[in-house]
C-alpha cells in the first residue's frame, strides 16, 4: 500500500537532503523555523523508511511473543502492561503479516516525531539540526518499526511532554484530564513510564497547588484501575518479578555498568551521543519545562545506572530519556547559536552509518544475518514451516524461552508453540495462560537446540540454525503447581541441614497426583541451588512426595530437608518439579541462600 508513494518519496528525500545536508550557511535560525514544510517532508521519509523496514523484516523474537499477547487480550501480562498487545491486535486485524503487526508502531512513531518538533518550535530550534539529531539517535530508529512495549512508551512519552508544555502555559481542566489519560497510557505501555511522571513532578512541585492537577491524578488512577486489579488477582507477578525473581546472586560486576554506559553511547548515535550528553547536561535552564527535561535526563539515566549495581540492565530501558536529551541539546544549540561545521559533518556521517545498517537489514546481507543482535530477524518463517512438517497439529514444546515458541505460533497461525518453564529460565506468560492444561497426557513434539539420546530422533537445519526434535508420548508437566516456602532469605553454615515446611498448591482445574505408578515419565521434587543460571547442587525429595494427590485448588504441606552447599557463597535456592524428558520448572520463588 505504501509502495505507490515511491516516486513522491524520492522527490521528497531530495528536498529534505538538500535542506539538511547542504553546506551550512550563515542564515539565521529563524529562516529554518518559520515553516513546517521541511519537517513534513522529513516525517514522510521517516514513515516510508519505517514502513519499508516493517514489511521486509521477519519478526524480532520479542515481537512474536507480544503477538501472542494480542491473541489473548487482557488488562495485563506477566511483567508487561497490555498497550503493545492492543497496538498489535489493531494492525494485525487489518493486515495478517509483519507490516500489519507493526502498523500502529510506524504511524504512532511518526506522529511522535512531529509532536516533538512542535514542542521545540517554542524555543525556535533549527529545523536542520532537529532532523540531523533525531535521525542520528539509533534508538529512535529501532522503535520506529519494532513493536515491543518500548514503541508505545516512546509515543506516549512525547505526547505527555506535548500536553505538559501546554498545561504549564495554561491551567486548563481539559488539558489536565487529557494528561491523566496520557499518563495511564504511559503506564499501560511500560512500567518505566512512572519515572517520567515522577521526575516531572519533582521538577515542578507547584503543580500540587493547581486544582486542575488533582483531576489529572484521579483520571489517571481510574483509568489504570483495571490493570491494578489484574495484578492483584494474580498475586502481583510484575512486582514479584522485579523485586524477587531477577537473580542477583552472581554479585556486582563492574563490566555490567561499563556495558550499560557503552550501550547508551551506541543508542544515542555512535559518533554524536557523547556530545549530546555534554550539551544537554550544560543547557541553560530558562523555564519550568526545560527544568523538567533536565530532571528526566539526569534522573532516568542515573536510576538505571544505579540499578546496574545489583542486576543486569538492558540498554534500551532508557529510551524515554533520549527524548529530553535531544530536546535539551537542540535548545542548547539555539541558545548558543551553535553552527559548528565539524559537528555537522559528524552528524551526517552518523546518519549514513545508521542508514547503511538499516538498508543492510532490508537487503538481508550475510554479515547482518550473523550478528547476534540481529539474526533473530531472519530464517524463522522457513524454520516454522519445517517444524510444522514434523509436528503437524501437535503442540511443539521448547525449553529455551518464550521467543521461538511464539514465532512458531505466529508463522503457523496455530497457537501450538509452547514454552516450557525451564528452571534455567525466568517465568513467562506461558505459566499463566491455560495452554499447558491442553497438552497434558497428549503426544507432543519436543524441540531443542541440543540432542537428548532416546528422545530427539529428528534434526532440522535451516538459515535460522539447527534444532533437534522428537515425540514425547503422554506428556506430563506441572509448571503451574505453586510451592510456597515462607522464606525469602536464609543464612547458614556449609553442609548444614535445613528443613522446609513447603505448601504445595494445585491451581489446575483438574486433580493432579505425583505418583509414578503407571506413568511413563516419572516426576520428582528437587531443591535447586544456582549461581545465576549455573546449577551448584540439586537435591531430590524422598519417595513420600510421590504419595501426594491434590484436587483442583487444594493445598497440602510437605516437609523436605535440604543440605546447604559445602562451599561458601550466595546462592539462589528454589524448588522444582521435574518430569522426564523435561529439565524441570521453577515452582517456587527464589530464596537468597547465604552460606557463611
Amino acid at each position: 500500500m505504501f509502495y505507490s508513494n515511491n516516486s513522491t518519496c524520492a522527490t521528497t528525500i531530495k528536498g529534505v537532503f538538500y535542506f539538511t545536508f547542504a553546506p551550512m550557511q550563515a542564515a539565521t535560525v529563524n529562516s529554518s523555523t518559520q515553516s513546517n514544510k521541511p519537517i513534513w517532508y522529513f516525517v514522510l521519509c521517516w514513515t516510508t523508511l519505517n514502513a519499508l523496514q516493517a514489511c521486509t523484516l521477519e519478526l524480532h523474537a520479542d515481537e512474536a511473543y507480544y503477538w501472542m499477547f494480542a491473541q489473548k487480550l487482557d488488562w495485563g501480562y506477566f511483567y508487561h502492561p497490555p498497550m503493545v498487545a492492543l497496538f498489535i491486535k489493531i494492525g494485525d486485524t487489518l493486515f495478517h503479516n509483519e507490516f500489519g503487526l507493526r502498523l500502529l508502531t510506524v504511524l504512532g512513531n511518526s506522529l511522535a516525531i512531529y509532536l516533538l518538533w512542535l514542542i521545540l518550535k517554542k524555543y525556535q530550534v533549527s529545523a536542520r539540526w532537529f532532523m540531523l539529531l533525531v535521525s542520528g539517535v539509533l534508538v529512535f530508529h529501532v522503535y520506529g518499526f519494532t513493536s515491543t512495549p518500548d514503541a508505545p512508551l516512546f509515543i506516549f512519552a512525547v505526547v505527555f511532554y506535548y500536553c505538559y508544555q501546554k498545561y504549564i502555559d495554561e491551567d486548563s481542566w481539559l488539558t489536565a484530564f487529557i494528561i491523566g489519560i496520557v499518563v495511564a497510557c504511559l503506564l499501560y505501555s511500560k512500567y518505566h513510564g512512572v519515572l517520567l511522571v515522577g521526575f516531572t513532578l519533582l521538577s515542578n512541585l507547584k503543580l500540587f497547588t493547581r486544582k486542575t492537577f488533582y483531576l489529572a491524578i484521579i483520571t489517571g488512577l481510574v483509568a489504570y484501575i483495571p490493570h491494578i486489579l489484574w495484578q492483584m488477582h494474580r498475586g502481583f507477578p510484575a512486582v514479584n518479578y522485579q523485586l524477587f525473581e531477577r537473580s542477583s546472586a552472581f554479585g556486582y560486576d563492574f563490566s555490567i555498568s561499563l556495558t550499560f554506559i557503552a550501550g547508551q553511547l551506541l543508542l544515542g548515535g555512535a559518533l554524536i551521543s557523547w556530545y549530546l550528553f555534554y550539551r544537554s547536561f550544560t543547557t541553560k535552564i530558562t523555564d519550568v519545562f526545560t527544568r523538567g527535561l533536565l530532571f528526566n535526563v539526569v534522573g532516568t539515566f542515573g536510576f538505571f545506572l544505579m540499578n546496574t549495581l545489583k542486576v543486569n540492565v538492558q540498554p534500551h530501558y532508557t529510551l524515554i530519556a533520549f527524548v529530553p536529551l535531544v530536546c535539551l541539546t537542540l535548545i542548547s544549540f539555539q541558545q548558543k547559536n551553535f553552527n559548528a561545521k565539524w559537528f555537522y559533518s559528524l552528524a551526517i556521517a552518523n546518519i549514513f552509518i545508521i542508514l547503511i545498517l538499516r538498508f543492510s537489514l532490508i537487503a538481508g546481507l550475510p554479515f547482518i544475518k550473523k550478528a547476534e543482535a540481529l539474526k533473530s530477524y531472519f530464517g524463522f518463517h522457513e524454520w516454522a514451516d519445517l517444524v510444522h512438517q514434523k509436528a503437524g497439529n501437535a503442540f511443539v514444546v521448547m525449553d529455551e524461552g518464550f521467543q521461538n515458541p511464539s514465532k512458531y505460533s505466529y508463522y503457523t497461525r496455530s497457537i501450538k508453540g509452547f514454552a516450557y518453564d525451564s528452571r534455567y529460565y525466568g517465568r513467562t506468560m506461558f505459566d499463566i495462560w491455560p495452554m499447558e492444561d491442553s497438552l497434558q497426557h497428549q503426544r507432543v513434539y519436543f524441540l531443542l537446540k541440543s540432542k537428548i539420546p532416546g528422545t530427539t530422533t529428528d534434526s532440522i537445519k535451516c538459515d535460522a540454525g539447527t534444532w533437534y526434535g522428537g515425540w514425547v508420548d503422554d506428556a506430563r508437566t506441572y509448571q503451574k503447581v505453586a510451592i510456597e516456602t515462607g522464606k525469602t532469605e536464609i543464612k547458614t553454615k556449609p553442609g548444614q541441614k535445613f528443613e522446609f515446611d513447603l505448601t504445595i498448591t494445585n491451581p489446575y482445574p483438574f486433580a493432579v497426583n505425583f505418583t509414578n505408578l503407571g506413568y511413563r515419565h516419572p516426576v520428582s521434587l528437587e531443591a535447586c541451588f544456582f549461581v545465576h543460571v549455573t546449577p551448584i547442587s540439586v537435591q531430590a525429595a524422598d519417595s513420600t512426595f510421590n504419595k501426594i494427590t491434590l484436587q483442583k485448588g487444594q493445598s497440602t504441606h510437605y516437609k523436605m530437608t535440604v543440605t546447604a552447599p559445602a562451599q561458601k557463597g550466595v546462592f539462589d535456592l528454589f524448588f522444582s518439579l521435574r518430569t522426564e524428558p523435561f529439565v524441570g520448572s521453577k515452582n517456587s520463588g527464589i530464596i537468597k541462600f547465604t552460606v557463611e
